[in-house]
């Protein structure tokens, strides 16, 4: 069976029609693309106790925020091992595989979620759906490139459009599962009829003689709900936020859509060439910075191309994958506050669904146009605008928080949207810059170890918004806390302001709560938590922008000789029929 899924028994004949291939990858593609939807995730997996507000013992968003890490990390790194082994077994055995450790991924993190294990999550979820992301990411990329040769920005748009696409389709898929198995916890009543005590931090009640612990939901809590509750004191431990049941839901419907789809990849035969279709002179290609030699997989690594090309990737996704991890919990922070009337749960959701369409254009769009102006020309485009769009936002944001209208919103709103096309179209260039500068025959082994760029830049992006934001969140709740009367504190908290610290370690202080009692006229310090990373991101497209600029073609001796590539051509025959 196994033998059957190689790459020589699906060769197809001179006449197959290529127009094929392109459906099956992009419904891969949309399978593992879920993974930019992981924020929707977020507000769920802080909540699994207190279910409409985090409780003491519930994850904080800085450990959920790494699940997604994680998972980007693991996907760097199958793609450096799996891109070799695509060129010996094909894409169908490497798109099974995938298939298994995603939907495998999936079904590992429910189970993780169900019984509060943060660990089985990681590894599924992460480690082993990360595998899954990065073997389905390569599987069809350079396949696609070999069809077609004559458009390869759009060859690899079309592949990689689908994943910028994924949490497009998975974002009200996600939303949906959600609140079907969403189960509201036990509720006790308005806040002001409820006696509590603080003990450790926690706010705890009287429940038919037993003190259990509660949380308080208030008008954000019960607005973010995704069915009508009321505002008051809820029980922890007696609801259920969905999370289990809905990644167990999709691991199954994954796994069987990526089967169907590994069926259906085909590989051209070695030479074949578009019909009527010729290949540039050597003239346009040198000015291009086309080659039509090849360069060895493992030269590649011996270029200083390769690196250069390793910091734009990197640089470029560093930028804007820290945002897409948290990106509907940063637009409800930055204007669920100040424009609450419009920027409530549904618009937070409606912003993820459309960052992943905005990224899904992007990758097509920008592809389609590096076939024409260059790819070290559209890299130009993606550092420059994207240098102008970061340093807008901690504008717009500071703007909203002494004038809340809706025209910083639109200015927010359009300019992350130009920043994830330009995202996702970094994503679909880099093959083709890679066939562009190191030859067609190894791109996909070439590409599977430059996505390590894409691993890193999975720790720095979180890294940096989440650990930027925390300092700010630290920041202004003792700020705020500074001008509190402490009598209203003692009163509002049931503790005094010495227990700071161990009241916002429980998560009973929030920067939300401590507004509700601070001076009339205090500036709602939340819209501008996240402005130091986007002055940071900035900074890295800045090096981006260098690295690119140094691009220059191969120098003569990293080609490979004729005889060489043929010898390459006998190992790697000689490994796959092993």
């Amino acid at each position: 069976m196994f033998e059957s899924l190689k790459k020589e028994h699906i060769v197809a004949h001179d006449d197959f029609n290529r127009w094929k291939v392109p459906p099956a990858s992009i419904a891969i593609h949309l399978c593992i693309g879920s993974v930019y939807a992981w924020s929707i995730f977020n507000p769920p997996l802080i909540k699994e106790f207190g279910v409409v507000a985090a409780s003491s013992g519930d994850w904080g968003l800085k450990s959920v925020v790494w699940i997604f890490s994680v998972a980007i990390v693991f996907l760097g790194l199958a793609a450096a091992f799996g891109g070799k082994w695509l060129e010996e077994v094909g894409p169908r055995m490497v798109g099974m595989v995938a298939a298994f450790c995603w939907g495998g991924g999936f079904i590992i993190g429910g189970f993780g979620i169900m019984t509060h294990q943060l660990w089985l999550v990681y590894l599924g979820y992460g480690a082993i759906g990360g595998c899954g992301l990065g073997l389905g990411y390569v599987s069809p990329v350079s396949t696609l490139i070999r069809w077609f040769p004559d458009r390869r920005g759009m060859a690899t748009g079309m592949a990689i459009m689908g994943f910028g696409g994924g949490a497009m389709i998975a974002t009200p898929i996600k939303e949906s599962l959600l609140s079907f198995f969403y189960k509201a916890p036990d509720y006790l009543g308005a806040e002001s009829a409820i006696k509590m005590v603080t003990e450790g931090g926690k706010r705890m009640a009287d429940v038919g003689g037993q003190m259990v612990e509660v949380v308080v939901a208030g008008a954000a809590q019960v607005a973010s709900a995704p069915i009508p509750l009321q505002e008051g004191v809820y029980v922890v431990g007696t609801g259920n936020t969905g999370a289990a049941s809905t990644f167990f839901t999709l691991g199954v419907a994954y796994f069987i859509v990526m089967i169907i789809a590994s069926f259906s990849y085909r590989v051209p035969r070695e030479g074949w060439l578009p019909a009527g279709w010729t290949p540039p002179t050597a003239d346009t290609a040198s000015k291009r910075m086309i080659t039509h030699k090849n360069v060895h997989i493992d030269q590649a690594l011996k270029t200083p191309q390769f690196y250069l090309l390793w910091i734009v990737l990197c640089f470029n996704v560093t930028a804007g994958i820290g945002v897409i991890g948290v990106a509907k919990t940063m637009m409800s922070e930055i204007f669920g506050s100040t424009l609450p009337l419009v920027v409530n749960s549904g618009f937070a959701a409606t912003y993820v669904f459309m960052i992943s369409v905005f990224n899904m254009c992007g990758r097509f769009f920008w592809a389609s146009i590096s076939d024409y102006i260059g790819r070290k020309n559209t890299y130009y485009c993606f550092f420059i605008l994207g240098i102008i769009l970061y340093l807008s936002i901690p504008y717009a944001a500071s703007q909203v928080s002494v004038n809340p209208v809706v025209t910083w919103l639109i200015m927010f709103y359009g300019a992350t949207m130009i920043i994830f096309t330009m995202y996702g179209g970094g994503f679909a260039a880099i093959p083709a810059y890679l066939a562009d500068v190191f030859g067609t025959k190894y791109v996909g082994g070439i590409h599977g170890r430059l996505l390590t760029a894409w691993s890193t830049a999975g720790v720095l992006g979180p890294l940096a918004i989440t650990q930027l934001r925390q300092t700010s969140v630290g920041n202004s709740i003792r700020d705020l806390a500074s001008h509190i009367d402490p009598a209203a504190f003692q009163a509002k908290f049931g503790a005094s302001m010495d227990q700071l610290d161990q009241l916002v370690a429980a998560k009973t202080v929030t920067i939300g709560r401590l507004m509700e009692i601070a001076p009339a006229g205090t500036v709602d310090p939340t819209p501008s938590l996240y402005n130091t990373t986007m002055y940071a991101m900035a900074g890295l497209l800045v090096i981006g922008l260098i690295a690119n600029a140094l691009v220059k073609p191969i120098h003569d001796k990293h080609y490979m000789e004729t005889a060489d590539q043929n010898e390459a051509d006998n190992s790697a025959a000689a490994a796959s029929r092993a």
